[in-house]
């Protein structure tokens, strides 16, 4: 507990009087109780008791389940930019003395370690999209107070201006908790942006992002707003993406294994044209084979799936992925293989995802497309938006799920993320997105009743 000890000198010294040891629930929402600076020490040693079984998807369903402890991991720990009375911790589920198979941190540590036996770093980026509104007498609107006219707002000079005081201590402190800021803009959406920072191990990046969510509504709340990472609150109007930038690193050189300019092009890439490692292209088999299922964690929302759309009510194409396939830097394929990057970029994931589900799944596909050196296939590098009938076209092409019940059905059935997610937490998990499907697809809204009423 010396470490434990240590770092409680240090809190008191920044004046810190509360502290969050956090969880997340199935759905990536962050779950908590407050303790405080007294009661720090018996916190760490998990004194803060959850009954699970009454939160959604975690499983121990029934009075007679004991209690998960949250154990925090110390080296989370976050003082608040905002409130330094507080400081926020990324925590595991313990039950009965042990790790909880259904915790989702849990889930991507095991994942992690995974890769580690094999000498193996699983870094991740992802780009944070995210809508910032006001409300106002006739609904909500745009954080910015004029409106933008025209297609599309995104990277316009004014509106970011105009949102310059949410964006400036949003920014600030993100370079303060130093997460390597190097840039953010005004988006396709209208009140949408983009924070992008470093990237780093898995664990330690889904902990930032879900960090980040909590960040981004308290200072959007602070300023009269609400933040949205819903995927798509508006249909006409652009998704919140979280492109998940991945990359494998060798522990012992620090070499990334997708970086072809130190490593050269593989007998596999040269044979399709490709300047990138073989590496990089049996992890991309991997997470093809397994991206219906993948696509339930990335995607895990039912609103997810009215942004998986080549263009919708939009003016132009929507930049999201709507077919099973990779691309030398093609947006318009599930994967990309950047230009300026040594990286595989999935741009299917949205900002409804649980990153500790989306990263350990992508990892554990990925590591499979290596052991079974799974060949991708021919890179797709031409507008995918305008293949509506690939398959007539002699491509190997299946589209991604079009509907949230689709992805449920994929996960239930691979017995692949029954082996590495675990099949109980399969099952819990697919019970939540039925029950979310059903809930909303038997709705009848207004809309529909106004225009089908006295349709026929």
């Amino acid at each position: 507990m010396a470490a434990a000890a240590e770092l409680l000198k240090k809190l008191k010294g920044e004046g810190v009087e509360y502290c969050y040891a956090t969880y997340v629930d199935v759905h990536g929402v962050s779950k908590t109780k407050c303790v405080p600076i007294a009661h720090f020490t018996d916190m760490v040693r998990g004194s803060e008791l959850f009954t699970v079984g009454a939160l959604e998807g975690m499983g121990l369903v029934g009075p007679h389940f004991d209690e998960c402890a949250t154990v925090p991991d110390l080296a989370s720990a976050i003082i608040l930019p905002w409130d330094r009375r507080y400081c926020w911790f990324a925590s595991d589920l313990h039950f009965h003395g042990e790790p909880y198979a259904n915790c989702s941190r849990v889930i991507l540590k095991r994942a992690s370690e995974k890769a580690a036996k094999r000498n193996l770093v699983f870094n991740l980026g992802i780009e944070p999209e995210f809508y910032v509104l006001r409300r106002t007498e006739k609904g909500l609107a745009p954080f910015q107070s004029e409106t933008f006219h025209g297609p599309t707002p995104a990277y316009d000079l004014h509106q970011i201006s105009l949102a310059g005081p949410f964006l400036e201590e949003l920014t600030r402190y993100v370079e303060e908790l130093g997460w390597g800021l190097y840039s953010f803009d005004q988006e396709g959406g209208h009140g949408q942006f983009e924070i992008d920072f470093g990237y780093t191990d898995a664990l330690t990046t889904a902990d930032r992002l879900t960090f980040f969510r909590f960040m981004v509504k308290s200072i959007a709340h602070k300023h009269g707003a609400v933040a949205s990472f819903m995927p798509k609150p508006f249909s006409n109007d652009f998704r919140s993406g979280a492109h998940h930038n991945m990359s494998l690193m060798d522990m012992t050189t620090k070499e990334n294994l997708f970086d072809a300019s130190k490593r050269g092009a593989g007998p596999l890439a040269q044979s399709y044209g490709l300047a990138v490692t073989d590496e990089t292209l049996y992890f991309t088999g991997g997470l093809l084979a397994h991206a219906e299922a993948l696509c339930a964690v990335t995607c895990p929302t039912f609103n997810s799936y009215k942004g998986l759309i080549a263009q919708g009510e939009m003016p132009d194409m929507s930049w999201a992925p709507v077919l099973r396939a990779y691309g030398r830097n093609n947006r318009s394929a599930m994967l990309r293989l950047p230009m300026n990057r040594p990286c595989i970029e999935n741009r299917a994931p949205d900002m409804s995802a649980n990153f500790y589900l989306s990263s350990a799944f992508s990892l554990h596909a990925g590591l499979d497309g290596l052991d079974r050196k799974t060949d991708p296939g021919m890179p797709l590098n031409d507008n995918l938006y305008l293949s509506r009938d690939a398959a007539q076209r002699g491509r190997n092409l299946r589209r991604l799920p079009r509907t949230l019940l689709e992805a449920a059905d994929a996960l239930e059935e691979s017995d692949f993320a029954r082996e590495v997610l675990g099949s109980e937490f399969v099952d819990i998990y697919v019970a939540q997105k039925r029950k979310e499907w059903d809930a909303q697809f038997y709705m009848v809204t207004p809309a529909e009743r106004d225009r089908y009423l006295t349709f026929v």
